[in-house]
């Protein structure tokens, strides 16, 4: 007998419930719709242009903008950019290296005492980290020109103490460059330290000096090993921009501490060789992604997590 239901004081047929296969099948391709769009985006802003980088990495390199390149598939662009500017890859990774290196030095405690000694002040002090970012990445690091200048209160100061030569200077020099990607950088590395240190379950703290552990000892065996996922978030977030930036070494350097970005500007704006710098730009990503994957395969991927 068909169903009846009853509207409006008639009676009219029920329509046949949705079979249960039909409603699971439905519920499995809604993930999927709800990808869609972050999908195209990604395709149309990442994946689009990074082939056409592909592409240009491999035109000849004779070519120019006025007369055209063509493509001839010159995979020798790659060992002839890597023979050329192998000096500046290796600074590139040995100033993000050592620039994380002090990164970790301030920033782990400045973590640790926002999110466990800080009191009523933590809101405060996560302000004072983040509101540098709102101001241009440019003006800081012309700010650091100012402050490091052979003029400078700074450069007078350890004169006076002797720290520094009196015809020794901290603006042009490697460690101006270093100083520079420490600063810029370092809101990316406290801020997911914080996230992890904050989360610390005290009681774990309270066990470990129940159990008669030195404040050394509470610290490696619970409090690092607790923060790690947000140390290896932290140094990925650091570490990956600073070792493509070029505007430190640009503003505070000289050609001496040119890093691989420096390189790159130079090639796609200045030279107009747009098979050298995309096949530089390719080199500096595979880097990357050869050093992240490395350290996320000795860390575990599960820390990020």
């Amino acid at each position: 007998m068909t169903a009846l239901a009853h509207r409006g004081g008639s009676a009219v047929p029920a329509s046949p419930p949705t079979p249960p296969a039909a409603r699971s099948g439905r519920y499995r391709l809604l993930p999927y719709l709800l990808l869609l769009p972050g999908a195209a985006w990604l395709l149309i802003f990442f994946g689009v242009p990074l082939v056409q980088l592909a592409a240009a990495s491999l035109y000849d390199p004779s070519g120019s903008l006025s007369t055209g390149y063509a493509m001839t598939w010159a995979f020798g662009n790659y060992p002839d950019v890597v023979q050329a500017y192998w000096p500046q890859f290796l600074r590139s990774f040995g100033y993000a290296g050592l620039a994380l290196v002090l990164a970790l030095l301030l920033g782990y405690p400045l973590a640790y005492a926002i999110a466990q000694k800080a009191g009523r002040w933590k809101n405060l002090l996560l302000v004072c980290v983040v509101a540098p970012m709102f101001t241009s990445f440019l003006v800081r690091t012309l700010a650091w020109k100012t402050i490091l200048s052979d003029n400078g209160a700074l450069v007078g100061l350890l004169r006076d103490v002797h720290l520094l030569a009196p015809d020794g200077r901290l603006l042009a020099t490697p460690f101006a460059v270093v100083l520079g990607l420490t600063y810029n950088f370092l809101p990316f590395l406290v801020l997911p330290l914080y996230a992890s240190l904050e989360r610390l379950d005290h009681r774990l703290l309270e066990a470990a000096t129940d159990l008669y552990a030195s404040p050394a000892q509470a610290f490696r065996r619970v409090t690092l090993p607790l923060s790690m996922p947000g140390l290896v978030a932290g140094t990925l977030l650091f570490f990956i921009p600073a070792s493509g930036d070029y505007i430190n070494a640009e503003l505070l350097g000289t050609p001496n501490e040119y890093m691989i970005g420096n390189v790159i500007d130079s090639a796609f704006l200045v030279r107009l060789d747009y098979p050298q710098g995309a096949a530089l730009s390719f080199l500096l990503m595979a880097a990357i992604l050869a050093v992240v994957f490395g350290y996320l395969r000795r860390a575990g991927t599960e820390e990020v997590l």
